[in-house]
């Protein structure tokens, strides 16, 4: 049954005509709900299983932002943030509603922001019931009397993967669409039944709007340790901010999304959004568990017809599997999903060249120089069309998501880096060897030894050396790691080769960087690699 709302504060604010809605249902009544639409299967051990269909992952080429006076100014128009003409969004919306008329809806009132100074209400209706509870699963939910009758939202989500936007008529560019308006405070999603557009689209309003708060915005996860000492972790899907931030040995803050603000860093969501294909029980036993559990919902997983057991191994739908669960699913999560000041600041990259060191020390301009380069390789599935790893650079570990000037985000970092004196890190998840197809991945266990040595200050003792060609600092041993590990072209059999991938990769970095040219210092630039 749904919720009694007031009908003032119901779909008909949205200007949608229904009267089958059912308002902030619990997981298990959203389980029922999906299980009866034939949307998905609950798996031998609890976990709600769903396919996307065709799109596994996100559609960057089909996002837009509309084009408005109370933003245009702000907006860095381009590739990442297609302009949409307002009387286009108009006759997308007004297609969307009609579409949606008599039809079941879900809807979720929640928020994104665990800092309450900074806590955004929004609502998020869904065509789908297992969508709705990924809503419920991915952004915070206050279930208090207080909060469902005072919650009013200041940016609505209408999800409808059934809708089929038309080119000619709605400015996309395909049947599929995502329009952001800044000036509605509305986010439109048709034609595609991928989850993970829904929280990202969030982000962006998120990564909008903090910013002008002066709160800086990131595409990180973040955990604590028991002395209080947080850290983040940037890097694009696949490169392993969730699997390195869920560490028994630390707190988790949160695996995706951050504000770091003048009191601290703190979590946007309230869940988890992993990558399980070929996950491992005795590597990431955290992420692995929730697999196993009621609540969770796992995307494009494969599952047994006749005994509803998973194979995480399998990835004939997609190598982007994933699983969307609540935070506290992690037993050692921090319940306010907020922390202090960063000490450590780890840059993630997965290299594949297979050149790069797998971790180095930055300095403040080197930190500045790799963020704004954001290098790293698409990992199979996280995108459409991406089969294989593909290398790429995304402005501040996260262009598809940033709605301003990459310089404003890269501003903001020098600026708190400085101020509270974090040390950063250039940690290396990607190949060595050689390249991918030929090198091997840097195991998880080596990734964690390092990480671990950083954050705790036994890398501080030992002695670095400056990588000739991209000009970082490596350490001369690690704790669990051998030291051929730490030296790349040392694990390649003929080091000739390593020299001319590492060359092409500098090149690549110079390339790119020509970009930012005009908007940092001089030592900026010279901090990065050498060509």
């Amino acid at each position: 049954m749904s919720t009694e709302v007031e009908p003032a504060r119901g779909l008909d604010r949205e200007g949608i005509r229904t009267d089958k809605v059912r308002w902030n249902l619990s997981v298990a009544a959203l389980y029922e709900e999906a299980v009866r639409h034939q949307e998905g299967m609950i798996a031998a051990e609890g976990p709600l299983v769903c396919r996307t269909g065709q799109h596994t992952g996100r559609s960057p080429n089909d996002k837009f932002v509309v084009r408005e006076p109370s933003s245009e100014q702000h907006i860095a128009w381009g590739k990442v943030n297609r302009e949409m003409d307002p009387a286009q969004f108009d006759a997308l919306h007004r297609d969307m509603l009609a579409s949606l008329e008599g039809k079941e809806l879900f809807v979720q009132d929640c928020y994104a922001g665990a800092d309450p100074a900074y806590r955004l209400p929004i609502r998020v209706i869904n065509e789908y019931a297992w969508h709705n509870l990924f809503a419920r699963n991915l952004f915070i939910v206050d279930s208090s009397p207080a909060a469902k009758a005072s919650h009013t939202p200041q940016f609505t989500i209408i999800d409808s993967p059934r809708f089929r936007a038309d080119p000619a008529r709605h400015g996309s560019q395909s049947e599929v669409v995502i329009a952001l308006n800044f000036a509605r405070k509305l986010v439109l999603i048709g034609g595609t039944s991928y989850a993970g557009e829904i929280k990202k689209s969030i982000f962006s309003v998120l990564n909008y709007i903090l910013p002008l708060q002066n709160v800086m915005s990131m595409h990180c996860s973040a955990n604590i340790g028991a002395a209080g000492d947080a850290a983040l972790f940037f890097g694009l899907s696949g490169t392993g901010k969730t699997t390195l931030s869920s560490d028994p040995d630390r707190m988790l803050i949160g695996d995706d999304e951050h504000g770091w603000s003048d009191r601290g860093v703190f979590n946007f969501e309230g869940g988890c959004y992993a990558k399980t294909i070929r996950l491992s029980a005795d590597a990431e036993p955290q992420i692995y568990a929730t697999t196993r559990r009621f609540g969770t919902v796992l995307e494009n997983v494969v599952v047994d017809p006749s005994t509803r057991m998973l194979d995480l191994d399998d990835d004939r739908f997609t190598e982007n599997t994933r699983a969307a669960y609540p935070i506290d699913f992690i037993d050692n999560a921090v319940p306010s999903g907020q922390g202090g000041h960063p000490r450590n600041v780890i840059m993630l990259t997965a290299d594949a060249f297979g050149v790069l060191p797998p971790i180095a020390r930055l300095s403040a301009d080197g930190a500045m120089y790799h963020f704004l380069s954001g290098y790293t390789a698409k990992v199979a599935g996280t995108e459409k069309g991406v089969t294989e790893p593909k290398a790429t650079f995304s402005t501040c570990f996260g262009a598809p998501f940033l709605p301003l000037p990459p310089s404003r985000y890269a501003k903001m970092l020098g600026e708190r880096i400085a101020k509270h004196q974090a040390r950063v890190w250039l940690v290396n998840t990607g190949w060595t060897g050689g390249p991918y197809g030929t090198g091997r991945r840097i195991t998880i266990a080596h990734t964690r030894a390092m990480v671990r040595a950083a954050l705790s200050g036994a890398l501080d003792s030992v002695s670095f050396t400056k990588d000739p060609i991209f000009n970082v600092d490596v350490p001369a041993t690690c704790p669990d790691v051998p030291a051929d590990v730490l030296k790349p072209r040392s694990t390649w059999s003929d080091p000739a080769a390593y020299d001319a991938q590492a060359a092409k990769l500098a090149k690549m970095f110079a390339e790119n960087f020509k970009t930012f040219e005009g908007d940092v210092t001089p030592d900026v630039k010279a901090a990065g690699p050498k060509v």
